[in-house]
């Protein structure tokens, strides 16, 4: 009999990666005379209720310990590593996830279902409003599947699946967590608890909380040990109810968020830069060299820093068979009251706020014909205002409003097929704007279809297909005005009467059509599994921020439309040598060109490395090796990001065997290798955290 280490081993080694696939696990039966298997992944954000094997979507699993050993203080760059999954980072306090070449707004973060209002979508700078400490689970959904959440997300869509509203009952009447770890580089001191409690026979309470205090990071080697405005601080809390019964449960959960993080690298030396018609006019020597930008936080940096506050409102609910036909309903709905002040020399610089509710409901049928799928709609509206310094943007009101569609058949114990379609509406509305920019009305219409092939027992291969239609985000259609997080002066989709550029610039705005193929083989059960994707993207109509003219680094750039192909791979392969050891070989690679020439910017450089795992009874033993490339394939105002080697090791100890205690211990960068994320606006000017050990200890009740 294989040991539980080893079983465990068998199935993280699968849950992942990028093309991909099964986290559903069978150990071979070869090795031990006996057929094992483990219980079947369900994926909430692929709404079936199936086994996820049997469905062909690409996607990743990350459970609940893992993530809290990787938390860092932005989703993306706990997410970094996942094959397929870079990160976009602007200092320690925002940090997106970049899928396949792809991030904000082409990459959606939602909250079991619901989107995240905040303003991560406008900005590198701004930060998604998530804390990795206070995540039970996260999705990521890559190609055909993400439809259902609109054709916005050519790049994926990542799920954050948390405990704020109860859908169960606590076993023991009470459940619960509690979780404390700390870093070197940067003497992060964080903390997050949970508990659930049985109030009545039918009403279960949810309270939980976190914190995170982090000083200005190191990096080894560069020309300072710390690097300025690299601070973070969060606080987060979450108090929710809710009516549980053998069908179903409806539930309410109120959320508060506080932020204070530093802007690394966040220069005014362009502020007074200002377009007229092509053309960038600048002071010969700039503007504001000698702003001394301090601020009242307790790091006394000289860095601009962000002071965010968001309260958020979730009802969710799911009622099974509650009519004939109809095996579950699931609704998710929200609203949020976002704001963020970017405080410059101790006074409010630029103020964005963002209020935003989204409704949505999901039927999912009884099997019929063979058919077994899901039908739903979503409706959504925000209000985007910006003040100050960098108000390149009038307030905004997007409303929203897509319906779906998705089908699963099996044609047979070898052939599975599934098919899916959306349809999207999009109105964006201006409201005091001294340009009196027109409204905008637009349609999008998606669709997918893929068949999975199980043509040996241990091995499948999997074909899909979509055409995605995204509609321009507010800021692509009406900016005007610089935006010093991009070092540039930023021009909206509308002709050159109304925002900048020349008459060649009002051309007809189109949706993106990204037309989409993948192919992935994957092996789940034996000594050896693995998955192998690879994927063709041609985006017709990609919008891209094109150079009109330059003054030193800092760019007049016109929001332009072009095709544009993304094309790519992803791998993982373990080999489970004994009950004590597994190899696992990894690697991912995207090349991202327009059609008639040249390279997009900021796309990831190639990944490739290995690790090696050792399980003991009560501990559990990583380390790990990759190399990312130099990215030399680069737009003509870019420049060269170079490579690097990353090393990191780990130990994790469960006392006595039971996985209620853990303890760990995660070395990374051991090398002390100057890193830059060639995804990130600061490539080559800021760099990562340098060496680093993290310590965490996590009980659970």
């Amino acid at each position: 009999m294989l040991s539980k280490y080893r079983q465990l081993a068998l199935a993280t080694g699968t849950v992942m990666v990028a093309s991909l696939a099964s986290a559903s696990v069978r150990a071979d039966a070869e090795d031990a005379g006996t057929t094992h298997q483990l219980a079947p992944v369900r994926v909430s954000a692929m709404a079936l209720d199936e086994d996820a094997d049997k469905l062909a979507a690409p996607y990743s699993v990350i459970e609940e310990d893992e993530t809290f050993r990787r938390s860092a203080a932005t989703l993306g760059d706990t997410l970094n590593g996942e094959p397929g999954v870079h990160v976009d980072t602007f200092g320690a306090g925002a940090g997106r996830p970049v899928i396949r070449g792809q991030t904000a707004p082409r990459v959606s973060v939602l909250s079991d279902g619901a989107a995240l209002v905040d303003a991560s979508a406008i900005s590198p700078d701004h930060a998604i409003t998530a804390e990795p400490l206070l995540i039970r689970r996260v999705e990521i959904l890559r190609g055909p599947s993400t439809l259902l959440y609109g054709g916005g997300a050519i790049g994926g869509v990542v799920n954050l699946l948390d405990d704020k509203i109860p859908t169960a009952m606590p076993e023991e009447g009470v459940d619960g967590f509690v979780a404390l770890r700390g870093n070197t580089v940067a003497n992060e001191r964080a903390g997050a608890a949970g508990i659930t409690a049985r109030a009545s026979e039918h009403l279960a309470i949810h309270v939980e909380g976190s914190t995170r205090d982090a000083n200005d990071y190191e990096v080894h080697g560069f020309d300072t040990l710390r690097v300025d405005g690299t601070f973070a601080e969060s606080h987060n809390g979450s108090a929710g109810l809710s009516w549980i019964t053998p069908r179903g449960y409806i539930g309410m959960a109120y959320s508060y968020r506080k932020d204070k993080y530093g802007l690394p690298g966040h220069s005014h030396e362009y502020e007074g830069c200002h377009a007229e018609g092509g053309s960038l006019h600048c002071d010969d020597d700039g503007h504001d060299h000698g702003h001394d930008h301090d601020h009242e936080h307790d790091h006394a940096q000289a860095a601009p820093w962000v002071d965010l506050e968001s309260e958020r409102v979730d009802l969710r609910g799911e009622y099974r068979d509650p009519v004939a036909g109809v095996e579950r309903v699931r609704f998710r709905a929200s609203y949020t009251d976002y704001a963020h002040d970017e405080i410059e020399g101790g006074m409010v610089g630029t103020r964005f706020q963002n209020l935003g509710y989204e409704a949505r409901v999901e039927a999912e049928h009884v099997p019929v014909a063979g058919l077994h799928g899901v039908i739903g709609a979503q409706y959504g509206f925000s209000r985007l205002t910006t003040e100050g310094t960098e108000a390149f943007l009038p307030q905004t009101e997007t409303e929203t409003l897509g319906v779906f569609i998705l089908e699963h058949y099996a044609l047979n114990e070898q052939w599975h097929l599934e098919a899916g379609a959306r349809q999207d509406y999009q109105k964006i509305a201006t409201r005091n704007d001294p340009q009196d920019l027109p409204h905008s009305r637009m349609y999008g219409t998606s669709a997918s279809a893929a068949a999975t092939w199980q043509f040996l027992p241990r091995y499948s291969l999997s074909l899909t297909a979509a055409r995605s239609q995204r509609l321009p985000h507010a800021q692509e259609l009406y900016a005007r005005g610089v935006h010093l997080a991009t070092n540039t002066y930023e021009c909206g989709l509308f002709p050159s009467a109304l925002t900048c550029g020349g008459a060649a610039d009002d051309a007809r705005i189109r949706a993106e059509t990204s037309n989409n193929i993948g192919l992935t083989l994957r092996r789940t059960m034996g000594e050896l599994t693995f998955n192998i994707g690879v994927f063709h993207n041609r985006v017709n109509d990609y919008i891209y921020a094109r150079t009109l003219d330059q003054f030193e680094d800092f760019r007049l750039i016109k929001y332009t439309q072009a095709d544009a192909e993304f094309t790519g791979a992803e791998a993982e392969a373990t080999w489970f040598l004994s009950d004590q050891y597994s190899v696992t070989a990894f690697g991912d690679t995207v090349r991202a060109t327009f059609v008639d020439g040249g390279n997009l910017p900021r796309i990831p450089a190639y990944r490739a490395g290995a690790r090696v795992n050792r399980y003991w009874d009560t501990l559990t033993g990583e380390v790990e090796m990759y190399h990312v490339g130099s990215q030399d394939d680069i737009a003509d105002y870019e420049q060269r990001t170079p490579g690097h080697n990353m090393l990191n090791a780990s130990l994790t100890w469960h006392p006595a065997g039971d996985d209620r205690y853990s303890l760990f211990v995660r070395g990374t960068n051991l090398l002390r290798e100057k890193i830059w994320h060639h995804s990130s606006f600061l490539a080559n000017n800021v760099p990562e955290p340098g060496r680093n050990l993290s310590v965490g200890v996590r009980l659970t009740f």
